[in-house]
């Protein structure tokens, strides 16, 4: 069966925000800057530092606030309040006129679905950083049926949305207490044996390569870089290996990348040339100095990674055997919080397959005849 309904470009029903607000009436708790947007569709949290101009974008409660650099990583929230926002996040607002003709959690929907991401990935700008492009955003199609479709429509995907939160909320729980597990075991030192090296001392750095997805665009393998993956290629040049991202837009700047996949030049991964070093060990370090490492990063807004700095960091290194029981205990954990195969992951992507399955039916509409 196929629903119809009349297809607006976005511009004709919303805008970007063209109001101001002082910085001095932003504090952490409504500042929005693309770090503090969380990536796959998280929402936001609390900035951990203030605006540097004296002016910024404001945004409305209502307003969908969308990171703009690296469209890839889907970061967007539906505001809760009001405050401002950096240059590098849109604030979309519906036009005065058609507030009482559509439902701000029905755009938000439209907005944040993977069809959009999709769009805009196709239409960004730039290899190393993408950026959405703001003109070509605004002329994204989207079906404007009547707003009691619009109610209904946000009514189920609501209740999709509770079960899945409850999901995550519980399987956060589960991955907090693996961290601090993992802190807890790393921090156990053999009395003899313990070394204090510099990171530099114990591993090589390997620099991805730069590819971009208009000159290799394919099926097979993910390409990583900054973030997540951000595209697919036909070839591959690294396996199994745990990836650091030179420009840390957040402390989630370290992830083991299981199987075949393109490491691109905005992230690198490591050997060890140590044979008293398990190479997996020093991965498991990685991840829990991540705040460590991310503090390493420039202070600008690209936040590039300090090579150098990041090299002179400072571990301890326990006794080979240790260093081996410790990563397979810890490997043992990390399949009950991370295999999505089984247990609270596996319950959690069958939730998601299930809700985005309803939600591309229920966002699809053939466009009415005129």
């Amino acid at each position: 069966m196929s629903w119809y309904a009349p297809h607006v470009i976005l511009s004709d029903v919303a805008e970007y925000s063209r109001t101001r607000i002082e910085a001095a009436a932003i504090d952490t708790s409504n500042f929005v800057g693309v770090d503090n947007l969380i990536a796959n569709k998280g929402g936001r949290i609390d900035a951990k530092y203030s605006p540097n101009t004296t002016r910024l974008t404001a945004y409305e409660k209502g307003d969908i606030l969308l990171g703009n650099i690296r469209p890839y990583l889907k970061k967007v929230w539906l505001a809760t309040n009001c405050g401002g926002c950096s240059g590098d996040v849109l604030a979309i607002r519906i036009k005065h006129q058609y507030r009482d003709l559509i439902n701000e959690r029905f755009l938000y929907y439209l907005i944040s679905s993977d069809s959009f991401f999709a769009y805009d990935m196709q239409n960004s700008k730039g290899a190393k950083m993408p950026r959405g492009n703001k003109s070509k955003i605004m002329k994204y199609r989207i079906p404007l049926p009547n707003l009691e479709v619009q109610q209904e429509i946000v009514r189920i995907l609501d209740q999709f949305t509770a079960l899945e939160a409850e999901l995550e909320a519980e399987l956060k729980t589960r991955r907090n207490q693996y961290e601090h597990y993992r802190n807890v075991l790393l921090r156990k030192r053999d009395d003899e044996g313990v070394r204090d090296v510099a990171l530099g001392e114990i591993i090589s750095l390997n620099f991805g390569t730069r590819i971009t997805k208009k000159d290799k665009l394919g099926t097979l393998y993910p390409v990583y870089g900054g973030g997540g993956e951000s595209f697919r290629t036909d070839s591959f040049n690294r396996e199994d290996e745990w990836v650091v991202s030179r420009f840390a837009m957040s402390e989630n700047c370290v992830r083991r990348v299981a199987g075949q996949f393109w490491m691109l030049d905005s992230g690198f991964t490591f050997d060890v040339v140590d044979g008293s070093v398990d190479k997996d060990f020093v991965g498991q370090l990685l991840l829990s100095m991540q705040p460590i490492i991310f503090a390493t990063s420039t202070k600008s807004a690209q936040k590039n990674i300090d090579v150098p700095g990041f090299k002179r960091l400072r571990v301890k290194i326990p006794s080979i055997p240790v260093q081996r029981r410790v990563v397979e205990e810890l490997n043992s954990f990390d399949a009950l919080v991370n295999d999505m195969s089984v247990g609270l992951p596996a319950e959690l992507a069958a939730r998601r397959k299930q809700y985005e399955y309803y939600r591309d039916q229920l966002l699809t509409f053939e466009e009415a005849p005129a």
